[in-house]
């Protein structure tokens, strides 16, 4: 039998040997403001404050067979009603597993602390200014074609060279306020970015939405002055691009010089799963590295794509792709809800200005003063079925359920499900008032 000291030492070599299954350590996500949903890989896990109980071995590196080990990366998104959603990558990985006696035994990931903070970005405050589109049907005259030098001389200056830590890419100014597109895999693993301009100008650029599904993530850069509006781009709907067409695409490819141009065609428009989902632009223009996030072009200066990759394949060349401006149009509807499509009839291809200002503000560039801090009041809100979009005068803020704070006064709530009829309501908010809506929205018929 053995003796207590012998029992000792066996208990000490296997907490030696096999740490992270005796030992957790736990895993935080705070945000400024706090009470944020917490989704983990797509699981909603809580709200902001967030802890949880993972095993050591998802924290530090060990060596041993027998530890618990991360196999896959793990990826947050933190979410409130009326702010931007924040994309986390929690590990840095993967590594490979090497065991004591020299055998691999896989991939894995760490995480990659145990204290994770985001300071959310208010969307009324962030995505300001004015967007501007052609869509089909929106019964403005067409705008005239330019030649590629006065192109590149008026589309230029909206292009951006953006700079993070440890990557770079490009984008180009969507809004005279300073709201930026470019690429999620430019932006992704970056709380800010240097934009440089093609006059040489730098700014900070804060990075404020990056997209779950598409490539597709937005940074906003303030203008050096209140009284300064940035140079921006047009979009252009897909439904308004003809194969055979002539494109350029301005950018930043890697070891080359900034703000190149290149030219080329529209070889194809459509699904193409190999690329991601969305609509695709494929072009013959050279894209390199570097170029993601930059725009594609028409001959009318208005963006059609974001470019995005190049396909690379030995024997294969001159084959790129761009992410339609439709797929970009739709994502910033959630936060340019008055950015809609006409819908009388009208020629195939009209140039439609589109716009959303920050409430109560007749310049862009400024933002509405802020009521005063007790002057509000919280509306939880409910729907059947659940997940319904909310907009409360014209702003998207989130799905159902939901509890906002709103500033004292008379608002309109708007609730929208796929299939199902819009519920909309007039509500008068008063001072640190608390009140429940419940929707329910009928199928369409």
């Amino acid at each position: 039998m053995a003796s207590r000291a012998e029992l000792s030492l066996i208990s000490a070599l296997l907490l030696l040997t096999c740490p992270s299954r005796i030992l957790a350590d736990k895993l935080q996500i705070t945000s400024s403001p706090s009470g944020a949903t917490v989704e983990i890989d797509g699981a909603t896990m809580g709200t902001t404050p967030f802890e949880k109980e993972y095993p050591g071995g998802y924290f530090h590196k060990t060596k041993s067979s027998l530890s618990t080990r991360l196999e896959h990366p793990m990826v947050a998104r933190i979410s409130l009603a009326g702010y931007a959603t924040k994309e986390l990558t929690l590990t840095e990985g993967p590594m490979n597993w090497i065991s004591l006696n020299g055998h691999n035994r896989g991939e894995y990931w760490l995480l990659k602390g145990n204290h994770f903070h985001v300071d959310l970005a208010s969307i009324s405050e962030s995505f300001t200014g004015r967007i501007s589109a052609r869509v089909s049907g929106s019964g403005v005259s067409l705008q005239p074609e330019l030649s590629i030098e006065e192109l590149v001389r008026q589309t230029k200056p909206a292009v951006i060279y953006l700079k993070g830590l440890e990557k770079s890419g490009s984008g180009f100014f969507v809004t005279g306020t300073g709201v930026i597109v470019t690429n999620a895999h430019v932006a992704r693993d970056q709380e800010s970015l240097t934009a440089v301009l093609s006059t040489g100008q730098q700014l900070q650029a804060k990075v404020i939405y990056i997209d779950p599904e598409l490539d597709i993530a937005f940074a906003k850069a303030d203008p050096p002055a209140t009284d300064i509006e940035l140079p921006h781009l047009a979009l252009a709907d897909a439904s308004s691009i003809r194969q055979g067409e002539s494109v350029l695409a301005i950018g930043n490819p890697g070891d080359a010089m900034l703000f190149s141009v290149t030219k080329g065609i529209v070889s194809a428009v459509g699904k193409f799963p190999n690329a991601g989902p969305g609509t695709w632009i494929q072009t013959d223009a050279p894209i390199n590295p570097g170029n993601s996030g930059g725009p594609l072009l028409n001959s009318r200066g208005e963006v059609i794509g974001i470019n995005t990759q190049k396909l690379v394949k030995k024997n294969v060349t001159g084959i790129g792709f761009a992410l339609s401006s439709t797929d970009l149009l739709d994502v910033l509807r959630r936060f340019y809800p008055n950015a809609t499509v006409a819908t009388h009839s009208a020629p195939p291809s009209t140039y439609l200005p589109v716009a959303s200002e920050t409430p109560s503000s007749s310049n862009p560039t400024q933002a509405a003063p802020a009521p005063a801090p007790e002057a509000f009041g919280s509306v939880s809100i409910t729907s059947e079925p659940d997940g319904a979009e909310i907009f409360v005068d014209e702003k998207f803020l989130g799905n159902t359920p939901a509890t906002l704070r709103l500033p004292a006064g008379s608002h309109v709530f708007l609730l929208k499900f796929p299939g199902h009829a819009d519920w909309s309501r007039t509500l008068e908010i008063l001072k640190s008032s608390r009140t429940s809506l419940r929707a329910s929205l009928d199928p369409s018929q």
